[in-house]
């Protein structure tokens, strides 16, 4: 992995693929479409995007810290973008979140994520692989839940 520093902290950043055309934005990622593939299990690569949050516009006055300006008025009046959620890979059975290694922000969404589901009373199976093993597991238990003749 190519380790990228960022203010004298090493972070891992993920090895771009590209498979068919798709660009992936990790091995793992591009490790379970194949898996996909080789199965013939129907698919779409980021197909489906969900909004989590609406956008809305912000009327009350918020005092925030800038990087150059101490203290000002950063909110009054002005959009506040919506939070959007856009899984790896979708179909009418599933929905597959390939996650190797997740950054600070993801457990809040994927909680959101789960939430609007449930309200949506979407029945689709939901998967988290997080390794290759995760990513062959879950085509087994695909295979088996919805392709079993």
């Amino acid at each position: 992995m190519r380790y990228k520093r960022k203010k004298g902290a090493k972070t891992i950043q993920s090895k771009k693929k590209v498979i068919d055309g798709i660009q992936f934005d990790s091995t793992l990622e591009s490790f379970m479409y194949s898996l996909l593939k080789a199965n013939k299990i129907a698919n779409e690569y980021e197909g489906e995007k969900f909004i989590l949050i609406e956008s809305f516009k912000f009327a009350n006055a918020s005092y925030e810290r800038t990087a150059k300006k101490p203290m000002v008025d950063r909110a009054s009046g002005k959009a506040v973008r919506g939070i959007t959620y856009t899984p790896d890979f979708v179909s009418k059975h599933f929905i597959i979140e390939v996650k190797g290694r997740a950054n600070e922000s993801f457990p809040l969404r994927w909680k959101l994520f789960k939430r609007l589901l449930h309200n949506n009373n979407d029945t689709r199976v939901l998967y988290k692989p997080q390794s290759q093993a995760d990513c062959k597991t879950v085509v087994e238990d695909i295979l088996k839940r919805f392709y079993n003749d």
